[in-house]
């Protein structure tokens, strides 16, 4: 399975920087308790720390806002993923566990403070190419709605668009009987390279000690816009 970055994409956005980790023979469970009291703990801190600066004022949500505006999509009207969290926890709405995948990506995405996605790799077809939405781009999403993605980052394979930093399709998502998984993470186009595989490796190690098997890391950029799993 081939992942790349669309190159009429890459041309307009050469700024753009996709991580990609790849697990295998993985245990999707219900969260260890460290892991629900790691989180709970940081959405507490997250909380206290919005009271008195704005989601939009955090360092990564403003610039992935930033680069929604250049993908011509309004961020206001279309709130990037790592936004809709952030908002809830500014209202002590917190996230519940819902099991170690899903967990994890949450606290993947408050932690540094971007767009991520999980996906089972065996709903996958073929290859997956990241490019951008048009008027007849959308799908069903774990909101429990169709959503346009005109305009907006999305992940697709042979049977159509899959996932996306704004919100993730039913059709691939991650339960317990889930053993191969892959995390697309979207990252800030500011990181420097070095800086972008550190937080991977970190991303991949953790992600790895709760639902053990094995991984592999790749980092899409403009110089490297594909890999193979």
């Amino acid at each position: 399975m081939e992942i790349s970055i669309n190159q009429s994409l890459l041309t307009r956005h050469p700024e753009l920087k996709i991580g990609i980790i790849h697990y295998t023979k993985i245990v999707v469970a219900e969260s260890p308790q460290m892991i629900k009291g790691r989180m709970q703990l940081y959405q507490e801190n997250l909380f206290l720390e919005m009271q008195d600066s704005p989601v939009t004022q955090r360092e990564g949500i403003a610039e992935w806002r930033q680069l929604w505006k250049k993908l011509g999509a309004d961020p206001n009207r279309y709130r990037h993923s790592a936004e809709s969290l952030m908002r809830r926890i500014s209202k002590e709405n917190y996230l519940t566990p819902l099991h170690s995948g899903v967990d994890l990506n949450n606290f993947f995405s408050l932690q540094y403070e971007i767009p991520v996605g999980l996906y089972d790799v065996a709903k996958l077809k073929e290859n997956i190419e990241i490019a951008l939405g048009n008027e007849e781009t959308g799908y069903e999403g774990l909101n429990g709605r169709f959503n346009s993605l005109k305009n907006i980052l999305y992940s697709y394979d042979a049977e159509g668009a899959f996932g996306s930093p704004f919100v993730d399709s039913k059709r691939t998502s991650v339960s317990e009987e889930t053993t191969e998984a892959l995390h697309i993470l979207y990252l800030r186009p500011s990181l420097s390279e070095e800086r972008a595989e550190e937080l991977l490796a970190s991303a991949g190690k953790m992600f790895n000690q709760i639902h053990g098997g094995d991984y592999n890391m790749a980092l899409l950029t403009n110089a490297a816009p594909s890999t193979t799993l």
